[in-house]
């Protein structure tokens, strides 16, 4: 690099999740941020073995949108949201809460947490899920 280019601060970029095209018809990058938060939901929605290679991946509330909610249902989902994103996520954030209420027929999952990236601003993730009956 020679010194009469001019130094500009690159910002990390990713490719977008989900994969899609920017408007000038290239492949959308996201900044730290939209990074990690379209990781989040990679980890919450995929179903354990329903990556080849990885079968333990991911945690499966999807699966929820048909089981009756109640407080069981609501704590053991709790600890299986804050386990998987620990476990494949501990590197790029801090899981601060993890909070699951059972109301009527729906299960609403408050995720909170902070990214390890000094670019990436603090994040709160909403994720509501809605089940059967109770």
């Amino acid at each position: 690099m020679t010194d009469d280019l001019p130094r500009r601060a690159w910002a990390p970029r990713h490719l977008a999740f989900p994969l899609r095209l920017d408007g000038r018809g290239r492949t959308a990058m996201a900044d730290d941020a939209e990074y990690v938060r379209g990781l989040v939901e990679q980890v919450l929605f995929t179903a354990p073995g329903e990556r080849v290679n990885r079968p333990d991946f991911g945690s499966g509330v999807g699966r929820l949108v048909f089981a009756p909610t109640d407080d069981a249902l609501a704590h053991s989902t709790q600890a299986l949201v804050h386990g998987a994103l620990q476990r494949w996520l501990g590197d790029l954030l801090q899981v601060e809460e993890v909070r699951v209420t059972s109301v009527d027929s729906r299960l609403e999952v408050v995720v909170e947490y902070l990214p390890l990236s000094a670019t990436a601003p603090e994040e709160r993730r909403t994720v509501t899920v809605s089940g059967g009956a109770p």
